[in-house]
């Protein structure tokens, strides 16, 4: 049986934040914009679109995905709550299952996380096209492109937390004004006439929605980002869940509202072929064709807004597991409040795969290690409410309270429940691929594990050493007192 790791909470600030001017704990709303922020990427610009073709059954599958990924919001803050530490998922596996457990979700989470903003800044040159078209005549332009919308973020991050979290309020606030106008400005323009059919493939209701749900089961990834930056949030132990819940729910607002007032506005024929959904409600409802610029400003935004969170989120992981061990040490250096090896090592990685996507003409390549992401950023997942039902079972009274045992055990169900929903909906080819990706990091376990064990072993023969040094220097009178 995997034996349990000792955590203690991190609840008080790292020596530098409090002398460092550019280090600062982030309060509630902004670690609830960096919730809302990773969830909404640019994807909810192509959103209506997608799932347009199944009808309106899809705001269904909407509902029924928003009450899991808030089931999942409740238990991310009640464990963060019990274990108010930095790294979020990897401290909650460590602690229920042991070291291999927490590095499982360590490693996924830092896959997906260097990936993810990879695939982000490629799909921010396709709207940074629309306001600059030169940008488009030419591969090197855009993959240039594709490499400042990367750094800038990053740089914001190692100038410090309270840059970060400056940047992710504005994003927030700056990507939300046009969201929020169509979500519910449309909704004085919606026509009924447009919705077009209920059901609009010859599939069952329960194949329809759970078609629709494979392609929205994503939309909500990101849900563990205050979790996950616990070591940096006042009194995480009180603003984590809240966060998480409140940023959670604003992202399925703005997800549901925005998707039903476009649906409302654009004609169900013209929607099904619209490459631009929300530019075609903004055209319905003020007429003209500005409304491609608007869109685009808030798609770039977006996920300027969205790298910025995810890379302090792609480093936060490692630093947590390099301090127990399981990582390089050097993920562990910290200055400003920012993990800056995990924030230098996780742009670089994204760079690369950048530029080998600009460079090396592979089909399909690129595509691939994308979908691998939607699988391993589950692994966490199913990890954390693993964990959550493993403390609730073994009835450790120090991490659950009794007088929400039943609660708190329905929540875990379903959000475990949703998880494994995560990974059938990333179907069979990037659940391959990412088991492969898994394992490849046994490999690096293994090597840390024994350079871990080779570090307690010397520590151990020091120890030993002094003792028997100290018995051997006794005199026989003091041995005989």
């Amino acid at each position: 049986m995997t034996s349990t790791a000792t955590l203690p909470a991190e609840t008080s600030a790292p020596p530098e934040q409090g002398r460092d001017p550019h280090a600062r704990r982030f309060g509630l709303p902004i670690a609830t914009c960096l919730v809302m922020g990773n969830i909404i990427g640019g994807g909810i610009f192509l959103l209506p679109a997608s799932v347009a073709p199944f009808g309106t059954i899809s705001l269904v599958a909407f509902g029924v995905l928003t009450a899991g990924a808030i089931a999942l919001a409740l238990v991310f803050g009640r464990l963060a709550q019990r274990l108010p530490r930095t790294g979020g998922p990897y401290v909650y596996a460590r602690a229920a299952f042991g070291d291999f457990a927490g590095f499982l979700a360590a490693w996924s989470y830092w896959i997906t996380a260097w990936v993810s903003n990879a695939a982000l800044a490629v799909a921010a040159v396709g709207y940074l096209r629309v306001l600059f078209p030169a940008i488009g005549e030419h591969k090197a332009a855009m993959c240039l492109a594709a490499l400042a919308v990367q750094w800038l973020p990053a740089l914001a991050n190692l100038a410090g937390t309270r840059y970060v979290g400056a940047v992710q309020l504005v994003a927030t606030v700056l990507k939300f004004a046009p969201l929020v106008l169509v979500a519910v400005g449309g909704l004085f323009f919606f026509d009924p006439a447009n919705l077009g059919p209920f059901q609009a493939t010859g599939q069952g209701p329960v194949g329809a929605v759970s078609a629709a749900a494979a392609i929205l089961l994503f939309s909500y990834l990101g849900v563990e980002s205050a979790a996950v930056s616990a070591g940096e949030v006042r009194d995480p132990a009180r603003n984590v869940g809240r966060a998480t819940i409140l940023g959670t729910a604003g992202a399925a607002a703005v997800y549901l509202l925005g998707t039903l007032s476009v649906f409302g506005l654009v004609p169900h024929d013209r929607l099904v072929a619209s490459e631009a959904p929300f530019t075609d409600a903004v055209d319905a409802m003020f007429g003209g064709t500005w409304g491609g610029t608007l869109v685009a400003c808030a798609a770039v935004v977006s996920m300027l807004g969205a790298l910025n969170g995810w890379t302090l989120l792609s480093a936060q992981t490692p630093y947590a597991a390099a301090r127990d061990g399981l990582f390089p040490q050097v993920f562990e250096t910290r200055k400003r409040g920012v993990p800056v090896v995990g924030v230098l090592v996780t742009v670089a990685l994204a760079s690369g795969l950048t530029i080998y996507n600009y460079t090396a003409g592979s089909d399909g390549v690129f595509e691939i290690l994308v979908l691998v992401t939607t699988f391993t950023a589950t692994v966490p997942y199913l990890l954390s409410t693993a964990a959550q039902i493993y403390f609730l079972l073994s009835g450790q009274s120090g991490r659950v309270h009794r007088g929400r045992l039943v609660r708190d055990g329905i929540l875990a169900g379903l959000a475990f429940g949703f998880s494994m929903w995560l990974v059938a909906g990333s179907g069979y080819a990037a659940v391959y691929q990412g088991v492969l990706f898994l394992f490849a990091g046994v490999l690096v376990y293994a090597a840390m594990s024994a350079r871990k064990q080779r570090a307690a072993s010397r520590t151990e023969g020091r120890t030993e050493g002094r003792t028997e040094g100290r018995t051997e220097g006794r005199s026989p009178d003091r041995d005989t007192v």
